[in-house]
C-alpha cells in the first residue's frame, strides 16, 4: 500500500463501505430467510413489501446486481402468491 493521504483515506472509506455492505446483505438474508419459513399467506403478504424494499436497497446502492434482485423478489411474491393457493 502506498502511503499516501488519499489512499490512506481510501482505504478507510473501503472498510467502512465494505461493513455496512456486510452487515446490509446479511440483513437482507436474515429476512429472505424468515419470509420463506412462514406459512400463512397473511402474515407473508404482509412482510413481502419490507423485504422486497430492502431487496431494492441493495440493488440500488450496487451490493447486489439488479438482476439478481429480480429474481430473489420474484421467487418470493410466487413462494407468497403459492400460499394463497395452497390455503384455499
Amino acid at each position: 500500500m502506498a502511503n499516501h493521504k488519499a489512499t490512506k483515506k481510501d482505504v478507510r472509506q473501503a472498510n467502512k463501505r465494505r461493513d455496512r455492505n456486510r452487515y446490509y446483505g446479511k440483513t437482507t438474508r436474515n429476512a429472505i430467510r424468515d419470509l420463506r419459513v412462514i406459512k400463512e399467506q397473511k402474515e407473508a403478504g404482509e412482510s413481502l413489501p419490507k423485504v422486497a424494499s430492502m431487496i431494492d436497497k441493495m440493488a440500488k446502492t450496487g451490493v447486489i446486481h439488479k438482476n439478481k434482485a429480480a429474481n430473489l423478489k420474484s421467487k418470493l411474491a410466487r413462494k407468497v402468491n403459492g400460499l394463497a393457493t395452497a390455503a384455499k
